[in-house]
């Protein structure tokens, strides 16, 4: 597992090698078939490096050291620094979420079931569109995999069927 201090000097690195290609989260996405947030997840070691997207990686980001795209392509550990949250971006978001949060919770309810929306089974996207009046908006898309809850009988738990031998 990675400790803090090696987290953070790893992500340096990622940083660095990115703003060394001169593109964008989103140019890199473009040229590598992955969204613009999963980029920012890969170069902030809050993501796994899959060996079938490396190549492409490396292509579209020519800084990146073998080391740096072997140290992606372990398991990371993924975690936040609890102090992030009051940095105001990331705030405004806790706030929407929060505030909306029980409508959409009860959008999901009505429209699918009693069930959640995965954060594994996920794809996220930032884009940027034009309102109508004509400023700058952000568009977050949360695309999660539907997970119904489970009723609990005791004759599916595996862990109490009897052994057989």
């Amino acid at each position: 597992m990675e400790d803090g201090a090696a987290r953070a000097a790893a992500v340096q690195k990622l940083m660095a090698a990115k703003a060394k290609s001169g593109k964008s989260f989103s140019d890199i996405g473009a040229e590598t078939g992955l969204t613009n947030v999963y980029v920012a997840q890969l170069l902030r070691r809050q993501a796994q490096l899959k060996p079938d997207t490396a190549a492409s990686l490396r292509a579209a980001i020519p800084a990146l050291s073998e080391e740096l795209v072997d140290l992606m392509m372990q398991p990371p550990f993924r975690s936040y620094n609890p102090e992030m949250v009051h940095e105001p971006a990331i705030y405004r978001l806790n706030e929407a979420i929060m505030h909306f949060g029980e409508s959409i919770k009860a959008i999901i309810n009505e429209d699918f079931g009693d069930g959640i929306m995965s954060a594994i089974d996920f794809y996220c996207t930032v884009d940027k569109v034009k309102g109508t009046d004509g400023k700058d908006r952000v568009v977050l898309t949360f695309d999660g995999k539907y997970l119904p809850h489970t009723e609990q009988k005791a004759a599916n738990m595996m862990s109490k069927l009897p052994c057989k031998d």
